[in-house]
């Protein structure tokens, strides 16, 4: 039946102060580390620094920048913004705090993401000994990092406080002229001949052998029917720690010093759960910051060419460290540069991987240029040999764009050989096809006419004839697998079909407006109160839909009934996936109003702060116009089930309850001045 209060429910209250409950908020559980080091992390902590240790960001009105550092695309839709402590990526729906950020990019647990961030910021982290947990609890890949860990400083302490180390490790290092300076810088180190010396060690230190073999420090060998042997990885070979991003050391790689036969020269970490070697590059972590200072990278190939360079101050150097290029790696780079020089050996198979190299380079989006050193020499014979001053003045010398070595190393190949030299003009082509900026590909055809003396059009021609064989063969591929792809299902998603007006749609995107009100302006004072207050009173007989949008609201009522206030860092750091998703898209704003924009055109832009008493109103009246439209699209159906089904009882009454939401949904859209049919 329909009573007096039924419309009450769905039209504006006078505000009347809840009477809240005091009660102590639910503790989170944060391990072993204390409230007051985890607040001490936030306090000391500035998200735009942190970001900026694996994304080069660009200032974008109060916000910054960048491209995505979790999908590859080419327009920028990653923002951080600092006045909210927040970062939101547009293209894979992530958001968050710094210590989502960290999280997410590194893959680490909470209590990961603060130990990190404690030690950037020298915050001595302190535990709460009740909440003690032993190795055998904590997760298998923070142990593996802390086993990484111990192995760098045991490889390190052979280098320098062991005989052995000494004579022969640290000895290879000194006849390179690798200083103390640089042995700290990459943490080198040595480990000793014999075959269990590392893993006795770590065993003695409380490391089983299980994460051992898991962390590729250890290798397990089958030598018949449940027989095995286990052995040190390395052995007799001076180690160079591979760090990731955030200088975690994730693998090694050890050159052999002897002349042993049958054994490689490198052998490298096996792929492990913090280690994929098509996804690092070696000495990322101690040049990002000149890559990002010069905006450009230089590229070679091995671990001694990065430390060789630093020494003579290019610190803007990384390597793919003996495996092949991938798209992984050129994306890393991308991040804090589109301008890479790739540095090779002058001897046929360096000239051989420089080509490979390129074409993949360009398709990534970046500007190439290559350099070659002479014959028999590398960056880092080629550095020694000539000096500091003379190596920096080479590279700057003989680096030469892309189109202009592929023509001058042609040119040679295919001197008096027409047939050859149609076929190098056509290679050149090939590379200009898989640059996606139309406009670098003009140019790019414009300088290989010019070069080549060949006609303009004539390269027009056959670059598209390229592109559209290209096309097709992109057209089929989609067509083939069109099928076989599944339709996305992410775990929030806001996006209303252009036109589509359906109650339900109207009813969430109403919902969302709510909850973004609640995030950005829950202290921010209305009708006398909080907004927080007067939006979970007046909409407290309000039911949302939208589980996630509940999910949040809820937690707002519950902090207003623990007179406890929460904010979106709160969700940031307690929420699931999907609830941060939302909140970090909710409190980012992607596009920023020019300052100056309103006075140039004499246009008063009012801030949302300056409106917010008729924001707030009016969503509180839209939100239950909505619902009651919900209602009546809800009921209707069941007007007509009663009424098929020739249940008269239930009938009258549906047809009651039509009538009374009815009334509602007149009384407020005359509040909001809605012409609604009769």
């Amino acid at each position: 039946m329909i009573d007096g209060d039924f419309i009450n429910r769905f039209t504006t209250k006078k505000y009347l102060c809840p009477d809240f409950k005091s009660r102590q908020p639910g503790q989170s559980n944060f391990s072993l580390i204390t409230r007051e080091t985890i607040e001490e992390v936030k306090n000391r902590m500035d998200i735009v620094d942190v970001i900026s240790d694996f994304v080069s960001l660009k200032k974008s009105g109060q916000n910054y920048k960048a491209l995505s550092p979790f999908n590859n695309e080419k327009t920028p839709s990653f923002f951080v913004v600092p006045a909210k402590g927040i970062f939101k990526d547009f293209s894979s729906g992530k958001g968050g705090d710094a210590f989502t950020f960290v999280m997410e990019h590194e893959k680490l647990s909470y209590t990961e993401a603060i130990r990190y961030l404690a030690k950037k910021y020298g915050v001595e982290i302190k535990e709460d000994r009740a909440l003690n947990e032993s190795k055998e609890e904590q997760s298998e890949r923070e142990s593996l990092y802390i086993l990484m860990n111990f192995a760098k400083d045991y490889y390190k302490n052979a280098l320098t406080h062991v005989e052995e180390g000494r004579s022969i490790g640290l000895s290879y290092f000194r006849e390179r002229g690798f200083n103390d300076r640089t042995l700290e810088k990459f943490e080198l180190g040595y480990a000793l001949e014999g075959w269990e010396n590392f893993s006795h060690e770590a065993i003695a230190k409380g490391y089983n052998k299980d994460l051992l073999e898991k962390a590729g420090l250890v290798v397990k060998k089958e030598e018949g029917p449940d027989r095995y042997r286990e052995y040190d990885r390395f052995r007799g070979r001076v180690i160079f720690p591979v760090h990731n991003l955030a200088g975690k050391v994730i693998a090694f790689g050890a050159r052999m010093l002897g002349k042993e036969k049958n054994q490689p020269k490198y052998i490298n970490s096996p792929e492990t759960d913090i280690y994929h070697k098509s996804d690092v590059l070696y000495g990322l972590y101690q040049g990002k910051n000149a890559i990002r200072q010069h905006d450009a990278c230089y590229l070679v190939e091995g671990y001694t060419d990065v430390i060789s360079m630093h020494q003579a101050d290019v610190e803007n150097v990384v390597a793919s460290s003996g495996t092949a290029l991938t798209e992984s790696q050129i994306k890393l780079i991308r991040r804090f540069t589109e301008n890479i020089t790739v540095l090779f050996d002058g001897d046929a198979a360096g000239i051989k991987a420089a080509l490979r190299g390129i074409d993949m380079i360009l398709k990534g989006g970046l500007n190439v240029r290559v350099l070659l050193f002479p014959d028999n020499e590398d960056p880092d014979s080629f550095s020694r040999k000539v000096g500091t001053s003379e190596f920096q003045k080479y590279l700057k010398d003989h680096t030469q764009d892309f189109v202009s070595f592929k023509a001058n190393l042609y040119a040679k190949e295919a001197a008096g050989d027409p047939i050859r030299k149609a076929e190098s003009i056509k290679e050149i082509v090939s590379s200009i096809s898989v640059i996606p900026d139309p406009i670098k590909r003009s140019v790019y055809i414009q300088e290989t006419s010019h070069l080549l003396k060949i006609s303009e059009q004539v390269l027009l021609s056959e670059l598209n004839k390229i592109l559209i064989q290209e096309r097709r063969k992109n057209e089929k591929e989609k067509l083939r697998n069109e099928n076989e792809i599944p339709e996305p299902t992410p775990d929030f998603e806001d996006n209303i079909a252009p036109g589509k007006i359906d109650a339900q749609s109207l009813v969430h995107y109403q919902e969302r407006e709510t909850i973004r009100l609640l995030l950005n302006y829950a202290d921010q004072s209305v009708e006398e109160n909080k907004l927080s207050d007067f939006l979970l009173h007046e909409l407290e007989d309000v039911e949302f839909h939208n589980p996630v949008f509940k999910e949040i609201y809820d937690q707002f009522k519950k902090a207003a009934q623990n007179n406890h206030p929460i904010d979106s860092h709160f969700f940031l750091r307690e929420g699931n996936d999907p609830v941060r998703a939302a909140v970090s898209d909710l409190v980012t704003p992607r596009y920023d109003t020019s300052p100056h924009w309103g006075d140039k055109f004499h246009i008063h832009i009012p801030k949302e702060k300056d409106v917010l008493n008729e924001m707030a109103l009016s969503n509180v009246l839209r939100l239950k116009f909505r619902v009651v439209q919900k209602m009546m699209e809800d009921n209707l159906q069941q007007v007509k089930r009663a009424e098929a089904g020739g249940n008269w009882d239930e009938l009258d009454k549906a047809l009651e309850m039509q009538t009374g939401l009815k009334k509602a949904e007149s009384e407020l859209a005359g509040s909001l001045g809605i012409v609604v049919a009769k």
